[in-house]
């Protein structure tokens, strides 16, 4: 195990960063008995305005004169102290080397409140600890945890979201955040910040894409999560998302100011992400000029931006223009520097001995305990899928533990470096006394058909650039292949134990691993029906723009050496197999007792922030390792180690994240049955790529997740299985509660995760086929029952009345579902509930375009940069309005650069026309005017049809 580099020379910079002690002369910010409303107000009034607008940015200067310290938001922490970038050198992570846990979606998987709580609570200790040996470096508002919605598994960042349901993922953020922050009931022992608000799923054209979401979704599904966390107190602020939402950027969502803090009574502190108040200028074109876009950025509700490095200067000269137009008041500057320095207070940044959690020091990271909590974590977290039998293994005298991951572990871009590593080989051989093992890869030479010459390394360094050399297979030029997922590879050289890379259109052998922002040792290795190959460069920098080279493969120049070209004028390749990897590995399962077959992801290739995959598929080469070793030895457990959904099946077969330093040692425990298996798929694994579009949010009409899924899954949400078994009795709803009696009925102990699911029969609106509306992880011993209860309020079982703007509780009859899966339900019963019949709608009344019953074809758009919304379409497009009464008079707020016209129809979007209204132009799609004429009046589905391309905001039909 290495010790934990803490250099003494950062810890000496910090010392000289650092503001010293207040002066003899007590100020009252420094007094922790007064108010903190007080405190702030005093700090407050002794700033100038160019102190106010430093403390708008990620890095706050020193205030020597006032005794305030130097301090810098946003220390990676999503499951372990992960990053920062220091003050003097911004452009290179500087990485932890703590405790690591699960990756988010493992944590989640434990279904597990509580213990995600001590999790949270080591990470804010371990954050206070890196606080301890550089406060300059390690600053304490934290950005974790992160609540976006897996609505999609294909979406990069799935590692880093805990779930594809609301309810889940509002309680794991809960636990984690107040883990985070501490019990202290002011004091935080860290800040944790949400990301990333709001409905942020797709990595391309992330910044450029809009999400569309409808009212329905925006408030039932999308915002859930978030509502969770800060009105639990759990967070002190969330992060604005890159992309748009109905056509405006999120990071002038004004949502952010008024919704957002709607949800609390304590003061938020919210941060942009990273360059993206740049964006709104330099790639979204949303405003002309940077004073515009930072007033619109602070006016949103923003207290803190993201930009520029540790140069603080381009904000204050920003802000100040702004200031000097007009566009802001000094006054909106004050607004968000209170809360700055209210969360700064609660840091304890202000007072005299740093405040209770001051005392942590250093010597908590990677501390014993904390190294138990991660084997238990990543325990609870491993999902059994399959089990033939197999499971648990009982002594076996002999076992082959093979794969590309059985001896190593990755970490991901959110994590810091792992201080130790206990691979599953190191786990299992603490247990099993004959063990063999293989990565179980071909290792191969690629031949230039053209040439005859093989791809050859020739060094370590960045300009030893990859050649055509060997007339026959060396060691440089053989590479050990690893098919990932998505068909994306990486290609190991035998000789140098160097990866092939893409060097900016050259290619060389000088990385150990794939690393990087754009992670450049990335490749797809296409077979052409002639049984060549060309190869595909798949560094995430191939999407960039500046790249200019959007479809690279690789070529070869006149002397020999190889780079990237377009796919024309690719190289051809013979795919020469030296030795079979696949073939050694299934020869040692055939000797062995049983086997086990290590497979999975790599957290940087194909799939991580920046990157979205477009397949869910496990790669080729470790399909057939799993199929050659399964048939060689039946007794086969395959352990898929991932950041999301994969699709591979096996009789027995236990996944986990990526979990960490203590990964092997859980997997052994889970394997061997010292750990019951408990935990639970979070979302749902899709059986095929066959997939709506990655952009379309909309989950009522595409059918994502299981709440609007009606496709047999591969594996659903909620499932895991166990090694005992348990059965369910006695369902009962009495007023708000709900009890089922549960029972191990095997013959071992073991946890049951109990779901209590609802579905709503009779509804204005479209209803999910099922919803969580609670879970219970329990532990019981064979034989023992337990009565688990649940709270289901009837609140709980409103619905978003979107032709009110308002929730509503429906007089309905609702199926109420317990079981231990969403597509395992053990008991169910129904619950009539009492509420109230949504009224006929009355289109008389101005109604929003936006709260519509349906559409077909239109975008939802920005009605102002600053804040509404309005539908958009082109000729054909339409919106609808089911069950309403409506008179003859249309008047309609429109916009449209050359105008168009407006169909209003009965029934359909060609049934009968009821009236057509021209629309003129107004000049420009924020420049609104008015549109009005005489239509048929009548009862039933009104169809708005759009003829030329404009938006709609409102409309009236007035008798």
């Amino acid at each position: 195990m290495r010790k934990i580099p803490l250099l003494a020379t950062l810890v000496l910079a910090a010392s000289v960063l650092a503001a010293p002690p207040a002066q003899a002369e007590s100020f009252p910010f420094q007094n922790p008995r007064l108010p903190v409303e007080r405190r702030v107000d005093d700090l407050l009034g002794r700033l100038t305005l160019q102190e106010k607008l430093g403390l708008l940015h990620q890095s706050q200067a020193a205030i020597p004169r006032l005794g305030v310290a130097y301090h810098k938001n946003g220390t990676e922490a999503l499951h372990g102290v992960a990053w920062s970038n220091h003050l003097n050198d911004n452009w290179n992570q500087k990485l932890a080397s703590g405790t690591v846990f699960p990756q988010a979606v493992g944590l989640a998987s434990t279904w597990d409140p509580g213990l995600i709580k001590k999790v949270g609570s080591a990470v804010g200790d371990e954050v206070r600890g890196y606080n301890d040996a550089d406060p300059i470096l390690w600053g304490l508002q934290v950005w974790a945890p992160v609540v976006d919605l897996l609505r999609d598994p294909r979406a990069g960042r799935n590692e880093e979201g805990y779930s594809e349901d609301p309810l889940l993922t509002g309680a794991i953020s809960t636990a984690y955040g107040k883990g985070l922050q501490g019990d202290d009931p002011f004091y935080l022992k860290a800040a944790p910040v949400l990301k990333h608000y709001l409905a942020y799923n797709n990595e391309t054209n992330r910044s450029l894409s809009s999400s569309n979401l409808t009212p329905k979704l925006k408030h039932e599904y999308y915002e859930q999560a978030f509502k969770a966390a800060v009105s639990a107190n759990a967070a002190t602020g969330v992060m604005a998302s890159y992309q748009l939402v109905n056509g405006r950027p999120d990071h002038v969502n004004p949502d952010l100011n008024s919704t957002v803090r709607s949800w609390t009574d304590r003061t938020l502190y919210n941060v942009s992400d990273a360059w993206g108040p740049h964006a709104l200028t330099d790639l979204e074109k949303y405003y002309d000029t940077k004073p515009e876009a930072f007033a619109a950025v602070l006016k949103a509700g923003l207290d803190s931006y993201t930009i520029d490095n540790s140069d603080s200067g381009p904000l204050t000269e920003h802000l100040t223009a702004a200031l000097d137009q007009g566009l802001i008041t000094e006054a909106d500057v004050d607004t968000a520097v209170r809360h700055v320095l209210t969360i700064r207070t609660r840091l304890g940044h202000f007072d005299p001995d740093g405040g209770p959690y001051k005392k942590i020091t250093k010597d908590v990271i990677n501390s014993p305990a904390h190294q138990r909590l991660n084997r238990e974590a990543a325990g609870e977290a491993a999902v059994l899928l399959r089990n033939s039998g197999v499971l648990p293994l009982s002594s076996p005298k002999s076992a082959a533990v093979v794969g590309p991951l059985a001896d190593t572990l990755y970490r991901d871009w959110y994590s810091g470096e792992m201080p130790y590593e206990v691979t599953p080989l190191d786990g299992i051989k603490e247990r099993v006394a004959d063990v063999s093992t293989g990565t179980g890869l071909e290792r191969i030479a690629l031949k230039h058909l053209a040439s005859g010459k093989y791809i050859t390394a020739t060094g370590t360094g960045p300009d030893d650039n990859a050649a055509l050399i060997d007339t026959a297979p060396t060691a440089a030029s053989q590479w050990d292949l690893t098919d990932w997922t998505d068909g994306v590879s990486t290609l190991r050289n035998a000789g140098n134990g160097k990866l092939l890379g893409g060097d900016w259109r050259s290619l060389d052998t000088d990385d150990d691993e794939p690393n990087g922002w754009y992670v450049q040792q990335q490749f797809a290795l296409e077979r052409q029906s002639d049984g060549s190959y060309l190869i595909r460069y798949a560094g995430y920098e191939s999407v960039e723009g500046w790249f200019a080279l959007p479809d690279p493969y690789v070529s070869v120049s006149a002397d020999g050496t190889l780079g990237l070209a377009p796919k024309a004028e690719a190289a051809r390749f013979g795919k020469e197999i030296v030795s079979d990897g696949v073939a050694a590995a299934a020869e040692q399962a055939a000797k062995a007792e049983v086997a086990v077959v290590v497979v999975g992801s790599h957290p940087f290739v194909s799939g991580r922030e920046f990157h979205d995959r477009s397949s869910l598929r496990l790669g080729d080469g470790q399909l057939r390792l799993i199929e050659a070793v399964r048939k060689a030895n039946p007794r086969t457990v395959v352990v898929l180690e991932t950041s999301y959904p994969v699709i591979v099946d096996a009789p027995t077969l236990l996944w986990t994240t990526h979990a960490g330093s203590e990964t092997g040692h859980a997997v052994a425990d889970v394997l061997f049955g010292d750990v019951n298996p408990a935990g639970r798929l979070t979302q749902t694994w899709p059986a095929g790529d066959d997939l709506p579009s990655i952009f379309d949010y909309d989950l009522a009409k595409t059918g994502m997740t299981y709440l609007y899924g009606d496709d047999d899954p591969l594996y659903a949400f909620g499932h895991g299985l166990s090694y005992t078994s348990f059965a369910y009795r006695d369902l009962k709803v009495r007023g708000s509660t709900v009890s089922v009696k549960v029972t191990n009925t095997g013959r071992v102990k073991g946890d049951e995760v109990v779901q209590l699911y609802t579905h709503q029969r009779e509804s204005r609106f479209e209803q999910p086929v099922k919803q969580l509306r609670g879970f219970e992880r329990v532990t019981l011993r064979p034989g023992q029952t337990r009565t688990v209860t649940f709270t289901l309020k009837r609140p709980d079982l409103a619905v978003w009345d979107y032709t009110r703007g308002r929730w509503a509780v429906e007089r309905a009859t609702h199926d109420v579902l317990v079981g231990s899966a969403s597509d395992r339900i053990r008991l169910s019963t129904t619950l009539r509930v009492p509420g109230e019949r949504i009224p006929v709608r009355d289109l008389a009344r101005t109604t929003r375009a936006m709260d519509f019953d349906d559409y077909s074809g239109v975008v939802f758009a920005d009605e102002t940069k600053a804040a509404g919304e309005a539908v958009e379409g082109s000729a054909g497009d339409w919106i609808s309005f089911t069950g309403a009464s409506f008179g003859s008079r249309f008047t309609a707020g429109v916009s449209s650069a050359s105008g168009g016209a407006i169909e209003l129809r009965s029934g359909s979007p060609t049934g009968d026309l009821l009236g057509t209204v021209q629309v003129p132009a107004t000049g420009g799609i924020y420049q609104w005017g008015t549109a009005t004429g005489t239509v048929k009046a009548g009862t039933g589905d009104l169809y708005v049809v759009f003829k030329g391309d404009l938006r709609i905001r409102d409309f009236a039909l007035a008798r």
